[in-house]
């Protein structure tokens, strides 16, 4: 009964205001402040605080098994994100498989494959299969993504697309090469995690550039008029031509008509595409450097032209102390499947790269 006469006593005399204002009449409506308000917000939160989505920093336990200290999946999505970051792990596996010698039981498809996991994920995987008397019968590369190392240290387990268990190998089974790391372990990382803001803004920016020039929403210039014209018919024609001067999915462009004859009468006011053409370029070529300061490749090798006139310097040179300095290091991680089987199975020629280019 309380809340019904509540109901009553607000809508009664509701009703009875609006009976004396008549049936036609609008109630009287507050108008709007006329007061100018400014209000800021927080500050931009960035989406990746540096690398906690891919280094977690330890290695969670799941079922049997250690999970990696990073996420492989992302980094897997990521072997694709830019040019720059994909031929640097790529040239990298490219010289190791053109200086490896194949063996009877290890090919080259599975040593390219063995070689293209290390440098991607820092870890590799050796199946060794045996015969029934105990030989090797032959070496296969078992996908790093799918793999991982059980609790006992020994096991290895691959996982489905779903993360349970597939398949179980014996510890004499696989041969784990791992680089090292400075938190755990039991699993390599990449040395590259710390240029990945690298890679995620060269993509972002380029992505965005695509959409920038595909989406046809952006303005190409202001056109804003401040003389008054004879009539309106002539700012419709006007109106009409710049609409019709651009074809469909071009640059867009704005007509302003502010009738009153003030400083300049007709000005045309590029909207952002000088600021923005520059700020693409800068941070393609900012962030193409910290990618291959992360992966230290030579930018010669990379195909990149140099901005100046005086060039990069000798290609071939730059090439040698490379491959000292980087594809020897991954060679002597390969060979530790030799140290475990008894059996040279990883050999690699001397490197020959100027015999190689002048012979005829």
């Amino acid at each position: 009964m309380r809340i019904l006469d509540r109901l009553l006593s607000t809508v009664l005399p509701r009703m009875d205001q609006m009976s004396a204002h008549g049936s036609d009449s609008s109630l009287p409506v507050e108008q709007p402040q006329t007061k100018m308000m400014m209000r800021s917000f927080g500050e931009a939160e960035p989406v990746l605080d540096g690398h906690t989505l891919f280094d977690y920093g330890y290695c969670p336990v799941w079922q049997e098994w250690y999970e990696l200290p990073y996420d492989i999946a992302a980094i897997a999505k990521m072997y694709r994100g830019t040019s720059h970051h994909t031929s640097a792990i790529v040239i990298k596996r490219n010289i190791l498989s053109v200086d490896f010698i194949p063996h009877p039981l290890l090919s080259r498809h599975d040593f390219n494959a063995l070689a293209l996991n290390l440098i991607t994920f820092a870890n590799a995987y050796a199946h060794i299969q045996y015969n029934r008397f105990r030989g090797v019968l032959k070496i296969t590369s078992r996908p790093t993504i799918n793999m991982r190392k059980g609790t006992d240290l020994l096991r290895f387990y691959q996982m489905d697309g779903f993360q349970g268990k597939q398949h179980v190998f014996e510890p004499e089974e696989i041969i784990h090469i791992a680089d090292a790391d400075i938190v755990q372990e039991i699993y390599g990382v990449p040395d590259y995690l710390s240029s990945i803001n690298a890679v995620l803004l060269n993509e972002a920016a380029t992505l965005f550039r695509r959409r920038y020039y595909k989406n046809g929403a952006h303005a190409g210039f202001i056109l804003h008029i401040t003389d008054a014209m004879k009539s309106q018919k002539d700012v419709d024609d006007l109106e009409e031509s710049l609409h019709n001067s651009k074809g469909a999915g071009n640059f867009k462009n704005l007509l302003v008509y502010t009738p009153g004859g003030k400083e300049k009468g007709l000005n045309v006011i590029p909207l952002a595409e000088v600021a923005a053409k520059d700020e693409f370029y800068n941070i393609k070529i900012a962030s193409r450097d910290d990618q291959l300061a992360g992966h230290r490749i030579p930018p010669q090798l990379m195909g990149v032209v140099p901005q100046n006139s005086g060039g990069f310097g000798d290609i071939e040179k730059a090439a040698r102390v490379f491959y000292f300095n980087e594809i020897v290091y991954y060679q002597n991680l390969l060979k530790q499947i030799n140290d475990q089987l008894g059996i040279e199975v990883i050999r690699f020629k001397e490197y020959d790269l100027i015999s190689s280019v002048t012979k005829p």
